[in-house]
């Protein structure tokens, strides 16, 4: 299946839990003294939709004070104060697909050979990285294994280790990111990561 078809396949663990992942992938190296898992509160609140408000409250609260307007975190706080704070599911299938949009502009971003166009990323989407690059195309397989893990992980017995799975790919895929965006960085220190 493509990306956007597991999106739309996807239930509403599965729809909360991707999208906190991209948005996960996406932070930027946090600063000296600053929380390093701004985004841990909401896990909670992908396996107890009661638990959700909340959390996402307080996720919104320390990223605003942050006010970090590096990277794409000015487009992650924008994100988070769209997400559904009911958690019901048209909405919260809105707000995964522009997460998982955030998190393949992105991982096109960084590497300077390739330029991020609409065309490519609705490609991938599509389920056709050919072209992209290798760090979209590792985003995109990341996604569509998270979206899998997950939809495998539907019942309530397995879900804590669903989540727990999904944890390890996104901070795999988080450390790939950082390090790319500091070897640009390294490569050109007067441009911006």
């Amino acid at each position: 299946m493509s990306l956007l078809e597991l999106i739309a396949a996807a239930d509403e663990r599965g729809l909360a839990a991707s999208a906190v992942a991209c948005l996960d992938r996406c932070l930027p190296q946090p600063v000296d003294g600053a929380d390093p898992d701004p985004l841990r509160p909401l896990w909670a609140g992908c396996t107890d939709a009661a638990l959700w408000p909340d959390r996402l409250a307080e996720v919104r609260a320390v990223l605003d004070a942050a006010a970090d307007e590096e990277g794409a975190a000015p487009r992650i706080r924008r994100l988070l104060g769209e997400a559904p704070v009911d958690r019901a599911v048209p909405g919260l299938r809105e707000w995964a697909d522009a997460c998982s949009l955030l998190a393949l502009e992105v991982h096109l971003g960084p590497d300077p050979a390739e330029a991020a166009d609409a065309e490519t990323v609705r490609r991938c989407r599509e389920g056709d990285p050919d072209g992209a690059g290798p760090l979209p195309a590792g985003e995109l397989r990341r996604q569509i294994r998270i979206l899998e893990l997950l939809a495998e992980t539907a019942d309530a017995s397995a879900a804590g280790a669903g989540l727990r799975q999904v944890l390890d790919v996104s901070a795999e895929g988080q450390r790939v990111l950082r390090a790319a965006v500091s070897r640009r960085a390294r490569r050109d220190p007067n441009e911006r990561p």
